[in-house]
């Protein structure tokens, strides 16, 4: 993916999310989802969460479930930073 394409989220009657310019799913439950954005990261909440489409090739994903919410990291954090942090 190019850097500085737009990032776009809608979601449908909290029944389904979609999200563009995604780079990876990070983690996964039916009460969470986390994924890296080329801005950052995000974080959707709800119920019954599922995965229905992720494409890394155009950044593309979407997920259905009862959506509660979705909030938003800015930046990202360096491995190492990670790693040796107390």
């Amino acid at each position: 993916m190019e850097e500085g394409r737009p990032q776009t989220t809608l979601i449908e009657q909290q029944k389904k999310i979609s999200l563009t310019a995604v780079e990876s799913v990070d983690e996964f439950s039916p009460r969470q989802i986390v994924l890296t954005l080329q801005s950052g990261r995000a974080f959707i909440a709800g119920e019954g969460l599922k995965i229905v489409g992720f494409s890394k090739s155009d950044g593309s994903f979407s997920a259905v479930g009862k959506i509660a919410g979705i909030r938003y990291a800015a930046g990202r954090e360096k491995l190492v930073r990670k790693l040796f942090a107390k």
